[in-house]
């Protein structure tokens, strides 16, 4: 049939316990066939690479604006605290990534353990953190090329379309030959960032770390925490930027070899080369200049490296290398928004056509159609902060539903077989759930404008699948089979 002209099945054709709104489609119709991912492309190694690609740009710049918030000490524990938040939701996701081994990532684990409505927050939630997330780093991408004076370019909308158009490109050729330019880029940024280590600690300076001024109306206030108590809680969204995304190697276990075994050994490695990296540039950088010389600086490193303002041969490699560092996370990003997207389209959650695949098995207008919208936030808004603000308060909503759903299925579908086991259970999934909501509410602590703006863009997708989608789900798509069989194994288990 025609993609669009399933038809509808009947609520007593129904799978036990299926929604009665999934219209399915039938394997020998081709659809599934016209949207199929290249299995087998990509290994430990290449998805260790993708974890930290997600994340390395926010060791460059971003995380040290949480010393206005929050001064060393409050961005310190902030970012401990949002280390254990990630290290227990990766340990969590780990569980379910083996569990459920689909392009959809977190829908699909939310749509197994939540519903067909807690599948479509979660993709939802993720498809902002995707979409808004590359926009932002095109900026900061364009900023390093004007700020090093590359071919004389200026920050401008050329920039940005220039680093879509490359990049997408560079997606729409293969996803192996995507992740492997990924791990390339990244490798360069992480060794930047331990030679930018060595050197930083050369000048290290324990008196420097609290010399922010101190807010004495705050309460709690003293030198280590300068904004009292409350900078703690307001620099979380700060602290998550060092491990911002990780979250989204999952979304390419259609395209690994044996995931069950693959992703949760790539997702602990990718979480602990990001705790370790994270460690030495926070110390690095703010003993190396203080506090008070970086929290303003749009970067950071290099301010760090130069006391006297003046550039250096090795500040300027850190500088060419947080370039590295912005490509790698925009780069990766990309491919994190187009698997989501591709699964909540091929699932009916969104336009199915959007699921098309092409000859070489790329999502093509996964990629195309958020790249576009992308561009269009970045040209026209120009406020990287402000999208990036967007895209924490879209992450922390996912993350909660994530770790939701880890302990929903743990107590709903205990026998479940889990070739991968979460260290700690349920309270390691509980622990995630507690401090993502935390986040979540200091995200308005830091800008209430686009909080509220991720709500707006909530409520507009939400009435669409309300109205719409909701009642036009493919009942084939992987996801979907995963849930109806789930329900029919309880039908039969009651009886």
């Amino acid at each position: 049939m025609a993609d669009g002209t399933e038809s509808r099945t009947p609520l007593s054709d129904a799978p036990p316990g299926a929604d009665a709104s999934v219209s399915p489609s039938s394997p020998d119709d081709g659809y599934l066939e016209r949207r199929s991912l290249r299995r087998g492309s990509s290994g430990p190694l290449l998805l260790t690479g993708l974890g930290v690609a997600y994340v390395v740009s926010g060791d460059f710049s971003g995380w040290n604006l949480g010393l206005q918030e929050g001064g060393f000490g409050g961005l310190a524990i902030a970012a401990l605290i949002m280390g254990v938040m990630y290290t227990c939701m990766v340990f969590s996701l780990a569980e379910l990534a083996a569990i459920l081994p689909t392009a959809g990532g977190g829908y699909g684990f939310a749509r197994r353990a939540l519903g067909t409505w807690g599948g479509f927050l979660t993709g939802t939630a993720i498809l902002i953190e995707y979409v808004l997330a590359p926009a932002a780093i095109s900026l900061f991408i364009g900023d390093y090329v004007e700020s090093l004076k590359l071919f004389g370019l200026e920050s401008g909308w050329p920039v940005y379309l220039a680093c879509f158009v490359i990049f997408i490109g560079i997606h729409l050729w293969g996803v192996g030959e995507a992740l492997r330019f990924s791990l390339i880029v990244t490798a360069i940024a992480v060794a930047a960032l331990l030679i930018f280590a060595v050197a930083a600690f050369t000048d290290f300076d324990a008196g420097s770390l609290n010399d922010i001024p101190v807010d004495h109306d705050a309460f709690g206030a003293n030198s280590w925490l300068p904004f009292g108590i409350l900078g703690i809680w307001a620099a979380f969204p700060f602290g998550m930027w060092f491990f911002l995304g990780v979250e989204g190697v999952p979304l390419a276990a259609e395209e690994t070899r044996d995931p069950a075994r693959t992703l949760p050994k790539a997702m602990a490695a990718a979480m602990g080369v990001l705790l370790l990296l994270a460690l030495v540039t926070f110390l690095a950088a703010t003993g190396a200049r203080g506090s008070a010389a970086i929290q303003e600086a749009g970067n950071p490193l290099v301010e760090a490296l130069q006391p006297d303002g003046e550039p250096t041969v090795l500040s300027r490699i850190v500088n060419y290398a947080g370039l590295a560092g912005l490509v790698a996370s925009f780069f990766s990003l990309i491919y994190a928004g187009s698997r989501q997207l591709f699964a909540l389209s091929r699932a009916g959650y969104l336009p199915r056509f959007l699921s098309l695949t092409s000859r070489r098995k790329a999502p093509y207008l996964g990629l195309l159609v958020p790249g576009g919208l992308g561009f269009a936030l970045a040209a026209w808004s120009g406020d990287s902060a402000r999208m990036l603000n967007v895209a924490v308060f879209g992450a922390t909503i996912s993350y909660a539903l994530m770790a939701l759903s880890h302990i929903v299925l743990r107590r709903r579908e205990p026998l479940l077989h889990r070739p991968y086991r979460t260290p700690g259970g349920v309270l390691t999934s509980s622990v995630a759930f507690v401090l993502a909501l935390s986040a979540l509410v200091a995200t308005f602590l830091v800008d209430k404008d686009a909080a509220f703006i991720a709500l707006g863009v909530y409520a507009v997708a939400l009435a669409y699948f309300a109205l719409y989608s909701r009642h036009r789900l493919v009942a084939s798509a992987p996801e979907e089979e995963f849930a109806a069989l789930a329900a029919a194994e309880a039908e039969l288990s009651r009886d």
